[in-house]
């Protein structure tokens, strides 16, 4: 029990205030609840699998590079499809057709929690406890999913009750606030992987973050129009 409350305490405090949890508080505006616990549940037990099975190492056999800017495009994805404000009924229709709601909210998790701090804290713990042992390895598995679950039910809760008191268009400027800010965080941080602290890095950086702020106005506009 040691090794399990010690490794569930640390995640959840690595969790707190980290970006998955605050991305959470914007799902909750687009998102069911059913859907949000069911797709950031699969992505955090795969991600513990991930972390436990193969520790440390894991680091080696990931390009940080692709999974920086795969997580940036899909914040971005998020924030735009957000600010298009489509009517809920008919945008989850058109998810169900495509990739579904949980597969989408799954795929974003997983890629955001990859590589962060809560993810390395778990490949560390996974290192120092496991030992080869079964029951060590199980210990670490379970308090790593139990304390990133923990900590972003409470991100989710905030999401949930800020939804019941705030008019949709606040919550939905939040939400489209939070998308693209670590969209655009996640980007940086990849074109500087790419491209070393550069004048390339700097370049892909603008160039990408340009056309995001575009296609937003291209929306924001179109949605405007349609109203009137």
């Amino acid at each position: 029990m040691t090794i399990f409350l010690t490794v569930l305490l640390t995640i959840f405090i690595a969790e707190m205030g980290d970006k998955t949890q605050l991305l959470l508080v914007a799902m909750a505006g687009k998102y069911k609840v059913s859907h949000i616990l069911t797709g950031t549940w699969l992505a955090t037990i795969l991600l513990n699998v991930l972390a436990v099975g193969v520790g440390a190492a894991l680091g080696s056999y990931l390009d940080m590079r692709i999974i920086k800017l795969a997580a940036g495009l899909a914040f971005f994805w998020f924030a735009y499809s957000t600010l298009k404000g489509e009517d809920e009924g008919e945008e989850e229709k058109e998810m169900k057709h495509k990739v579904g709601p949980v597969l989408a909210i799954f795929g974003s998790f997983f890629i955001g929690e990859l590589g962060d701090k809560t993810q390395l804290s778990a490949i560390t713990l996974a290192a120092n406890y496991t030992n080869h042992h079964f029951m060590s390895a199980f210990q670490v598995f379970l308090g790593c999913t139990l304390g990133l679950i923990l900590a972003d039910l409470l991100g989710l809760i905030v999401g949930v009750v800020l939804k019941s008191k705030m008019p949709t268009g606040i919550l939905n400027a939040i939400s489209f606030g939070i998308f693209a800010v670590f969209g655009v965080v996640s980007i940086r941080e990849a074109m500087l992987l790419i491209f070393g602290a550069g004048t390339g890095a700097v370049a892909g950086y603008l160039i990408i973050t340009v056309v995001f702020a575009v296609l937003c106005l291209y929306a924001f506009g179109k949605r405007r129009a349609g109203k009137h």
